[in-house]
């Protein structure tokens, strides 16, 4: 595999704790800089102190103006090579019961938080060498999933943006690509086997297994998994693959 040129900064939002973590800490070993975003100071930091960052930046992704002021403070240590667009959220309800405001929530976190961080790295990266933007989707973005429609219409959202900038972007150095993780054993998920065990009265094993059933190979993903994948998007040897959404998912379509 081809690896990063010399000493790029990434920028991770959500990389204090989960897959946006793993990826963090995955860039560093590869020779980044990286910047890890979100918005719990503490976490963040603490990531720092373990090395899985060098620095942090405290923004919520789906205020414009806080991410604007976040990456500004960050791109003064160095200019944004890769743009990780990792932060999320999800939550779950029928349809009849998934009201406006959910479907503005899941939208402004998991979508607009994706726009916000292009829109303010992407005038400096275009116009030069080198250039990386990862989106993790879900394959909530690729296929349907009941009582997730929120979720599922802001994934499918992000999915659609990336194929389109890819278009914009390929007379430039700059990639632009998605990860599809189903289902991945972080707290994000955790809180998914907690809300079956208490709907469903399952013990957490069978929650578990409700989930990894959609995975062919029967299991959770790692975040590792995950990172490993958006490691091989970010090298030099990737320069030709832009516009995908690639899923980790153990062979789910």
């Amino acid at each position: 595999m081809s690896g990063l040129p010399h000493l790029p900064h990434a920028l991770v939002t959500g990389g204090g704790r989960g897959i946006g973590r793993a990826i963090a800490a995955s860039l560093v070993g590869a020779g980044a800089t990286v910047t890890v975003l979100g918005r719990n100071a503490a976490v963040l930091e603490e990531a720092v102190n373990a090395g899985a960052a060098h620095f942090a930046a405290v923004a919520d992704v789906s205020n414009e103006t806080s991410m604007n002021a976040a990456i500004a403070a960050a791109s003064a240590h160095k200019p944004i090579d890769i743009l990780i667009a990792n932060a999320g959220s999800a939550e779950s309800a029928p349809f009849s019961k998934s009201d406006s405001a959910l479907f503005a929530r899941m939208m402004d976190v998991n979508f607009m938080g994706v726009v916000h961080a292009v829109r303010a790295v992407l005038p400096g990266m275009k116009d030069r060498p080198y250039g990386r933007i990862v989106a993790v989707a879900s394959t909530a973005g690729l296929k349907g999933y009941a009582y997730v429609s929120a979720y599922a219409a802001a994934k499918h959202a992000v999915v659609g943006l990336v194929r389109s900038l890819a278009l914009e972007m390929a007379g430039s150095k700059v990639t632009v690509n998605a990860v599809c993780p189903g289902f991945t054993d972080t707290d994000l998920v955790a809180g998914s086997i907690e809300n079956i065990m208490k709907k469903t009265g399952r013990t957490r094993e069978q929650a578990i297994a409700e989930l990894a059933k959609h995975n062919p190979q029967g299991r959770l993903i790692t975040p590792q998994e995950v990172a490993d994948a958006v490691l091989w998007l970010c090298g030099e040897g990737a320069g030709a693959i832009t516009g995908q959404a690639i899923a980790v998912a153990g062979g789910e379509i």
